[in-house]
Formats: C-alpha cells, structure tokens, sequence
C-alpha cells in the first residue's frame, strides 16, 4: 500500500503549497512530492526570478536618468553575474521559508517524480534511482504547466529558449534579443533586457500587445516601450530561425512583407500547455481535454477523490488563482466554510465577472481585475467609466512619470462597481483595494466614504470614481 497520508500533493508550486499548508493546520496528515525543488516554476523560473531582475533593472534605468532630479551619477554600471546572483539568492530564500514552514507544520517534502496509478496510489520515482508508494483519502494534482514551443523551423537552435530556460541559463547578457509573443511574460523580459542596455524585438501575431488588456492601456504601453527603444511588430509571424555566425537569423512577415533581424538569442513566450507528461499511468482513465486536466465546479476530477488546481487545469494561470483554488479544495476536504470567491455575479446582473486581479510588473506598472470597458460592450453590460489622468497627481508629478491612467467601471444602473484597471506605480498594490470592492459588491458613493491620504498615487482611485458620476 505504501506510506498512508490525508492528502497526497502532486505539485509543489503555489497550489501544492498553499493546499499543504492549510491542509495541515487544519490538522490533516499531508506529503507533498515535486521533481524539483519546493516552489514549482512561480519561485524558481518564473515570478520570482523575473520581479527580481525587473527591480534590479528599474534601479539601473533610475540611476541612469537621475538627472531630472538634480542627481549625478558617475560611472553608472552593473555587473550580470552579481544580478543573476542577487535573483538566484532571492528564490533560494523563499525556498529556505517554505522549507522551514513545511518542517514546522509537519508536512513531509519528497522529491521525486510522481505517477498515478489505476489503484490511485501514487508511485514515487527517486532522484537516487529508488522508488516509494503513497496513498492517501485525497490526492490533489497541482503540476503547473510548461512553457509552449511553436512549430517552427530553428527551434531547437542553441540560443532559442523559453522564458524558463533564459532564467536559469548561466549566460546571463544578450545584446540583442527577439521575443516571440508580447504578452505578459514576453513584455516584462523586453523591460529588463532594454533597461540594461539590450537591443530589443517584439513580434506579436495579434494586432496589439496584451491583447486581454484594455486597449488604452495596450496602446499607452506600446508607446512607452517604444520611446525606449524597443521594436515592435505587430500582426507578425515568425517563419524561421537559421544560425548565422554566431548570431541567429530571424525571418518574419510584417504587414504582409517579409523582413529579418539578426539577434543572439530568441526567447519563445507563447503561452503555456498543462504539464501532465507521465503524471498517469496508462490504465489510469483521467479525463483530459486539449491537454488539460478536466475538473468539476468542485475541482474534482472524473476520478471520485483525486482532485486538481491550477494552470494544469487551464484558464486563468496566476499563481494566486492556484492558491485560491487549492484553498478552496482543501476547506471542502475538511467541511470547512470557504474562505475563497473567484468569481460573483453584482448586483441587478446576470454576468459572472472575475475578480482575479491581473498584474503587469512593467514601468510604470499595470493592473486589472474585473471587466474592462470592451468586455462590457460585449456582454452588453451597460456602464458607467470614471477616468482619471495621473499627469496632475501629486506624487506622479514628484516622480517624474512618464504617462498614468486610472479607469473604474460602474454598472449604469445599480452602482455597483465592476471591474478597474490602473497604469501608474504601485498600481500592482493597489488593485487589492478595488477587486475587495468587487468581491463585497461595493458602489461608487460606498467607495467615496473613506479618505485616501495625501499626496499618493492611492488618491487618484478618489478622483476616477468622483468622474464616474
């Protein structure tokens, strides 16, 4: 039978972990098994890593143009090795905290690859060449998902990697550099890469970067990235990739023309596919749909007491939606009254609307949660829009921003609010405060009845709500 738990966690990223930690406070036995260290791709590839050099390179970028301020700098540089150390250290010690919190809960970690058998115990191959079993009352699958390849000639060319490969890889500098894809990940690369001193290409098959974003705040952001430099192309298709020299040759298509670029390195960032590859034994009949792993409204597969979360499941892949779920599930396990809303329907509206924030770690920042204006059209959801420009907000004048902007939709009839979006600092933070608003159905007047401080960014959500009535 194997080594009998409560909950047997396949996954230790941000659902598994999240899933063990409230599982064993709420006094269930639990082990936890992942292939590679604890914190699955968020922690160590992904999040983490990629905020680290973002903050690094933001630093560098505001060093460099201290002079607005009357600063002077001299001599303003960096080194990549002690970056990609400062990041390398910044994931081990979120490793070491969730280590320590597994060991004070006492969740068991094994490292290994895991397997579901037809009998649903969960076989255990060891990084040592051995093998253990498990079993549990549950099991929840939280295995993340990989980065996608497109079938392209040159992809596997040396220099041609993933968004996970360019962050663990050793070599660290490139002085040119051509993403694939201009979506989150692919833009926050581009920031990084052009803030310290890379010549930088987007292509982008769509007809604008983020295409999910509101489109003011795709527009505004392709400006800016492009005031600094970095090329993008638009409504374009990669056609291939050849070795030249010791570049690479990128042939593309570009309004119907056909044009190259010849960089050190292409980073894919297409999207991502669920990682199941061998987390199932062959007798094993897991319902999958285009690689997912299907799951009812309770996050139950087809396979009464094996249940799964996360990006492995598809739809929204946000670590925090991992997390949100993966509590979800284990209060259920226990009878416990959730804790967790991911989506509602306002008040006088039949429209489910997400309150998953979204956040862009860009320069200036950008966040989301709820419906944006075109989703409203669309839904033919009538509303309301306040809309605040940050260029006269105290501290945007203080700091020198480059372009700010604040939207909050209401619904036309109830009040009630449904969705915001923000461009300008901290807004990553503060969209906290709005999707709380969302979640407890929250009207423009209700919004107005505290008072936000003096000068901060937070005030201008005051003055988008005050233009929305």
């Amino acid at each position: 039978m194997g080594k009998q738990y409560d909950l047997v966690i396949i996954g230790a990223g941000p659902g598994g972990y999240v899933a063990a930690k409230k599982a064993a406070k709420l006094g269930m036995s639990v082990v936890i098994i992942d292939k590679g260290e604890v914190g699955g791709t968020c922690i160590n590839r992904g999040c983490i890593p990629t905020k680290a050099l973002i903050h690094t390179a933001t630093l560098y970028r505001d060093m460099v143009e201290c002079g607005k301020f009357g600063l002077f700098a001299e001599k303003v540089g960096f080194d990549l090795r002690k970056i990609y150390e400062y990041k390398d250290l910044s994931i081990v010690k979120m490793q070491d905290e969730l280590k320590r919190e597994f060991s004070r809960l006492g969740i068991t970690s094994v490292r290994g690859t895991a397997t579901v058998q037809s009998d649903r115990r969960v076989r255990v191959a060891l990084p040592d060449g051995g093998t253990e079993f498990f079993s549990g009352k549950y099991t929840l699958i939280a295995t993340g998902a990989k980065a996608r390849m497109v079938d392209i000639p040159g992809m596997d060319l040396p220099g041609v990697m993933t968004s996970e490969e360019l962050l663990t890889a050793k070599r660290s500098r490139y002085r040119s550099l051509l993403i694939l894809g201009g979506g989150v990940i692919g833009i926050e690369l581009a920031t990084v890469f052009n803030a310290l001193g890379g010549e930088v290409t987007i292509v982008e098959v769509s007809d604008r970067l983020l295409p999910n974003m509101d489109r003011e705040f795709s527009d505004t952001l392709e400006e800016i990235l492009t005031n600094r430099g970095i090329k993008i192309h638009k409504e374009s298709i990669l056609e291939e990739v050849s070795k030249k020299g010791n570049n690479l040759r990128c042939r593309y298509v570009c309004h119907g023309k056909n044009q190259e670029a010849e960089v050190d390195a292409v980073l894919v960032s297409v999207g991502r596919t669920a990682n199941t590859e061998g987390l199932f034994d062959t007798d094993v009949p897991i319902r999958k749909e285009n690689g997912r792993i299907v799951v009812d409204d309770f996050f139950e597969t087809n396979i009464s007491g094996v249940y799964a979360v996360g990006d492995v499941i598809g739809g929204i892949q946000l670590a925090h939606v991992a997390s949100a779920q993966a509590t979800y599930v284990v209060e259920r396990m226990n009878d416990v009254p959730t804790s967790v809303i991911v989506e509602m329907v306002p008040s006088c509206l039949f429209v489910p609307i997400s309150i998953v924030p979204s956040c862009l770690y860009t320069d200036p920042e950008i966040a989301s949660v709820g419906l944006t204006e075109e989703e409203a059209r669309r839904k033919g959801v009538p509303i309301r829009c306040g809309r605040y420009v940050m260029d006269v907000n105290g501290q945007s004048i203080i700091s020198k921003e480059e372009r700010g902007v604040i939207k909050i939709l209401f619904a036309a009839d109830s009040d009630v609010i449904l969705g915001a979006q923000l461009m300008c600092p901290r807004a990553t933070d503060m969209i906290g405060e709005l999707a709380t608003a969302i979640a407890n159905g929250l009207t423009s007047a209700q919004l107005m009845y505290a008072m936000r401080a003096h000068p901060t960014y937070n005030e201008a959500i005051s003055c988008a709500v005050e233009n929305s009535r």
